[in-house]
């Protein structure tokens, strides 16, 4: 990712460069089919940024990536 990408990121969440990468590698030895991981992963997300989400879009973020219909190009929605 380019470094245009993480500054984006980090000026929407005050959420700086290592720990993006520390929660990439989290994700990357992660099971992205476990469900109790990807809850772990979301609340800290949610934690990180100050961001609540609801049990609802939890649900939905959950079933995304367990159904692999993320989006590929994630840095358009920054």
């Amino acid at each position: 990712m380019s470094e245009s990408f993480f500054e984006k990121v980090e000026a929407k969440t005050n959420i700086n460069k290592e720990t993006i990468i520390g929660l990439a590698r989290k994700l990357q030895e992660g099971d992205f089919k476990n469900e109790n991981t990807l809850k772990e992963i979301i609340r800290e997300i949610s934690t990180l940024t100050g961001k609540e989400v609801s049990q609802e879009k939890e649900d939905k973020i959950i079933e995304m990536i367990i159904n692999d219909k993320v989006p590929k190009d994630m840095e358009k929605y920054i």
